[in-house]
């Protein structure tokens, strides 16, 4: 499933290409996606001029003169520019077509993301719960520390709730918990604050470094400009099971977290 950085990725890239352009139409090929797409998106988007292309956890916000479109990519799916009147292939389901000759396609194989209309975006139940965003002043090692006490869930599942702080998901939870030296399975409450402020900056560190490189490359991740990222070439611990450590030589152990596979190092991790 694309995470943050992909999203991040993907919004960089096409929001040049976006921000004040007008949509002359959008072709729906299929509406069954994990919401329905809704029957009126055409009427309600075509002739409007786009404002800001925003994002807000893994949810990406296109933002209309009369309201906003929210993109969800779900397990597989990706957002590109292409020519207008490129023929589709198999997937293919929606074109947003602008004036510039330019067509922002959604393609998504397994039908899990979603194309959705708000007026008011932030109030949708989508994203009106959500936790601050993990980049920005509001998510920081006091916050995992405060709202951690009491709790015997493991570490690595508490960080990747999305009432904690969005957009963590299992790989930047993964590579953020071997740089802060942190056993995954320890229990939420019993980590220090100390350790919890570190973590803190591993995540942002993680992230913003996942985002420069262009995400992670995994199964078929595209970002808006048809690239691929890079960033799984400097992958730590995730999706490392059963190799080496790279800082001490130790054997990464697998376990599973919350029904995701987690890994760690024996030694490095605590």
């Amino acid at each position: 499933m694309p995470e943050l950085p992909e999203v991040e990725t993907t919004r960089r890239g096409i929001a040049p290409h976006l921000i004040g352009q007008r949509v002359s139409r959008v072709i729906v090929r299929e509406r069954r996606l994990r919401w329905p797409i809704p029957e009126d998106l055409d009427v309600r988007l075509s002739g409007q001029r786009i404002e800001a292309v925003e994002r807000r956890a893994k949810y990406l916000l296109i933002k209309a003169e009369a309201g906003t479109l929210i993109s969800h990519l779900g397990m597989s799916g990706n957002l590109r520019l292409v020519e207008a009147g490129l023929p589709a292939a198999k997937h293919e389901h929606v074109d947003i077509e602008l004036e510039s000759g330019l067509a922002l396609r959604y393609t998504d194989p397994r039908r899990f993301g979603a194309l959705l209309w708000s007026e008011l975006p932030l109030e949708h139940e989508l994203l009106a719960r959500l936790g601050p965003e993990p980049l920005t002043e509001l998510f920081d090692g006091e916050r995992l520390y405060r709202l951690s006490r009491g709790k015997a869930v493991a570490v690595k599942p508490f960080i990747m709730d999305n009432a904690v702080v969005v957009g963590v998901g299992n790989i930047y939870a993964t590579e953020a918990l071997f740089a802060a030296g942190i056993d995954p399975r320890r229990a939420a409450g019993t980590v220090s604050r100390a350790r919890y402020v570190r973590l803190a900056g591993e995540i942002k560190r993680v992230l913003a470094h996942a985002i420069e490189r262009g995400g992670t490359t995994l199964r078929d991740f595209i970002g808006g400009d048809g690239q691929p990222g890079y960033f799984q070439q400097e992958l730590f611990a995730y999706g490392r099971g059963g190799q080496f450590c790279k800082v001490c030589g130790s054997t990464l152990r697998e376990v599973k977290l919350g029904q995701r596979a987690s890994v760690y190092c024996p030694k490095c991790q605590r």
